[in-house]
């Protein structure tokens, strides 16, 4: 009897644990994958000041051996197309690319959509009340979120007059600059009272086109708040309800580098979040978790 006992049990956890590993599967098999980086070409937009992306070819031929040989040399900025901004980019101390933590790239994802604003106003800055509005329409924005930022600005590229207001390029393209951003109060209320992970948006800049000062990246960076800029297809995401992993070149020491980035939309709302809750692959944390403890000064 206490052998029959123990063999249903067994069989009973095994059922279990194979229930488990085809709910760990439901992202990956049933959700739809919306890629929200820019490919990376000639005409990729960079800074004003920066050199354009390029694709060196060093081998395109038939060998000896009987094989086909391919290779290339890339030759790019850290910030250019859609990329990452590292903390120490504009904050002395803080973390370079490969010292930011994996937790902070990954998670629940929101989409603040503010197109119609920036349709109107190239040098629009999104402000605390367009945040607080869209908490009105949609809940409050949880703690510990990635925070899309949609200006509506994607559908310029890869045009750099239309993109940046301006095809210069030096300190004049700079000065030329028109673009909508995030306001420094917008992004200091995200920072205290939402405690994001980090912030997209799909233009060249977090800060608007004719910041001097870079106030917005300051006062994110320096909370080692990551931001991701010149992001792609986000007229595809909803208000919530997916997941973004961001996965930069961990280049050692860099202030920034190029970003593949992707948000997971699960078959339906209430599978949001499955992958911080259940999956054993990636082992996200839900966006309740208070994330990662950081020191400040790394």
């Amino acid at each position: 009897m206490a052998s029959m006992v123990i063999a249903v049990l067994g069989l009973v956890l095994s059922l279990g644990c194979a229930s488990d590993r085809s709910r760990n599967h439901i992202p990956w098999e049933q959700s739809r994958i919306v890629d929200l980086t820019h490919s990376f070409e000639s005409d990729t937009i960079v800074w004003p000041t920066e050199q354009n992306f390029k694709l060196i070819v060093q081998h395109a031929e038939d060998t000896p051996g009987g094989y086909s040989y391919a290779s290339n040399r890339v030759e790019m900025p850290e910030h250019g197309g859609t990329h990452i901004d590292a903390p120490i980019h504009f904050s002395k101390g803080k973390q370079t690319l490969d010292q930011i933590p994996i937790e902070r790239l990954t998670g629940a994802g929101v989409r603040i959509d503010i197109a119609e604003q920036c349709a109107r106003d190239r040098d629009y800055r999104i402000t605390v009340l367009d945040l607080e509005q869209w908490e009105t329409k949609h809940g409050r924005i949880p703690d510990h979120v990635i925070v899309i930022l949609n200006t509506g600005y994607a559908r310029f590229w890869p045009k750099r007059k239309d993109y940046l207001g301006t095809d210069l390029r030096g300190q004049d393209g700079v000065r030329a600059l028109h673009f909508p951003g995030l306001h420094s109060d917008a992004a200091a209320w995200l920072v205290r009272e939402r405690h994001v992970k980090a912030v997209g948006i799909d233009t060249a800049s977090i800060d608007y086109g004719q910041s001097t000062k870079f106030e917005t990246h300051v006062v994110l960076l320096s909370q080692n708040v990551p931001v991701f800029e010149n992001l792609a297809n986000l007229h595809d995401l909803s208000a919530r309800g997916f997941d973004v992993i961001a996965l930069p070149m961990k280049i050692a020491g860099g202030t920034g580098g190029p970003l593949r980035i992707i948000a997971v939309v699960p078959p339906s709302p209430q599978l949001s979040g499955h992958l911080q809750q259940e999956s054993g692959f990636l082992n996200l944390r839900q966006a309740s978790d208070p994330g990662p403890r950081e020191t400040t000064g790394q």
